[in-house]
């Protein structure tokens, strides 16, 4: 009986109550309470805005490389090749070249940047977001120091052990 009712109470919400909804609404837990029990119970919880992603590619030869991936459509959007590193874009999808960078190929996300490395306001710090993932047992390879604000970045590792790079810029 008691899910017609709420099954009623939704029928009885008007058009314009809805259509008077923010588009986007703030980020927050949802919860849904039990009215059987009156428990709290989290029914589902909007994602960690981790900003842009891209892969990071540790590479043997950065030219080959770039020479590859631009035959898949990629062009450069930043880098230098004389450093032996290049950002090369395709679409909303970005791959970081890197020669002799690091040994692993890395998953990154910048937060505060969209897919065209433009500054996204506002943005999850990434203080903050190591804040949430500590909270959630995640283990840390390296941490951003939590005293401090702007530039900062922590690595954590996937259960294959594939390294996960938060790396804010701003």
């Amino acid at each position: 009986m008691h899910t017609l009712n709420y099954i009623m109470a939704l029928a009885a919400v008007s058009v314009l109550e809805v259509s008077s909804l923010p588009v986007d609404p703030p980020a927050m837990p949802v919860t849904i309470v039990d009215s059987t029990t009156s428990k709290s119970q989290p029914k589902s919880e909007i994602p960690m805005q981790l900003g842009a992603f891209s892969i990071s590619l540790a590479v043997k030869d950065i030219k080959a490389s770039k020479e590859f991936y631009e035959k898949l459509g990629f062009k450069s959007f930043g880098g230098d090749v004389a450093q032996n590193w290049a950002i090369l874009k395709n679409g909303d999808h970005i791959i970081g070249l890197f020669q002799g960078m690091f040994e692993k190929n890395i998953l990154t996300f910048n937060p505060g940047w969209d897919q065209d490395a433009k500054e996204v306001n506002p943005f999850t710090d990434v203080r903050e977001l190591q804040r949430q993932l500590k909270a959630q047992g995640v283990k840390f390879v390296t941490e951003a120091d939590e005293k401090t604000t702007g530039p900062a970045s922590f690595v954590i590792a996937d259960p294959d052990g594939n390294p996960v790079l938060v790396d804010q810029h701003r």
